[in-house]
């Protein structure tokens, strides 16, 4: 009788096992987006969005390490709410949005760190043709089903700083900022 019952155990744990793999979510455009700061000859720190973003995430909360991000966000999405600077920002000066459509993000690790939901992703960032890793301070919001769609959901909060001319992108360097600080809120929707 015992050796059935450990049996029965140990087939409902390695089926909860399987269940528990790693879950895909494709990103939502709608509930994404990129802030970005920077300090403008002392003066003042605007700020810039990126929106428009498509990929996808693969998390698994049991094996953080199972979990992996893949992003893009077209510089046609770009607001600083300044219209000429958008357009100065797309141009050959900064990011070259002619030649160079396109931010992306591939993480290659995913790490559990400090607190109950934090994450570290670290990856590639590819802005203005240069790719340079990065790390991501990233913080699970919620996974859970959404309430409206009614298929698995996930959201994260991340931050990291980068510097603007090691991608190539340093016109005005010191006096604007060679440091942008960014923060990303994402929510990504599973299959049904």
């Amino acid at each position: 009788m015992l050796r059935n019952s450990l049996l029965a155990s140990a087939i409902i744990l390695a089926s909860s096992t399987a269940i528990a793999a790693p879950v895909s979510y494709s990103i939502d455009a709608g509930h994404t987006d990129v802030l970005f700061a920077w300090n403008h000859f002392g003066y003042s720190n605007p700020t810039g969005h990126l929106g428009q973003a498509s990929g996808t995430i693969v998390f698994d909360d049991a094996m953080p390490e199972a979990s992996s991000v893949e992003v893009k966000f077209p510089l046609a999405g770009m607001n600083t709410h300044v219209s000429k600077l958008d357009e100065h920002l797309r141009s050959d000066e900064f990011f070259d949005a002619a030649k160079f459509p396109e931010i992306t993000f591939k993480s290659s690790k995913v790490e559990k760190a400090a607190g109950v939901n934090g994450f570290t992703v670290t990856g590639d960032l590819t802005i203005h043709g240069v790719t340079k890793p990065v790390v991501l301070a990233a913080t699970l919001n919620k996974a859970d089903m959404h309430p409206m769609k009614k298929v698995p959901a996930i959201g994260f909060d991340a931050t990291t700083t980068i510097k603007r001319s090691d991608f190539g992108v340093g016109a005005y360097v010191p006096k604007v900022s060679d440091e942008i600080k960014v923060h990303i809120t994402v929510e990504a929707m599973g299959s049904k």
